[in-house]
């Protein structure tokens, strides 16, 4: 796998991530979808925190 895809496709995945747990949690702000429970946008934007700084390790840090 070449290093400049990986580093596109972890960019894209933390773009899809923050972008939907923004979504999903400014629509449940407005009480459009209020059937969400709050752990699941908190896991969204863990896992678009966790992405992201994979990402920039990836980058950075030569060896990976």
């Amino acid at each position: 796998m070449n290093q400049s895809f990986l580093n596109r496709l972890l960019t894209q995945a933390f773009g899809v991530f923050l972008g939907i747990g923004i979504a999903v949690w400014l629509l449940r702000g407005f009480g459009l979808i209020t059937f969400i429970p709050g752990g699941v946008i908190l896991l969204l934007l863990l896992g678009a925190i966790a992405i992201g700084l994979i990402s920039y390790v990836q980058k950075t840090w030569w060896r990976f």
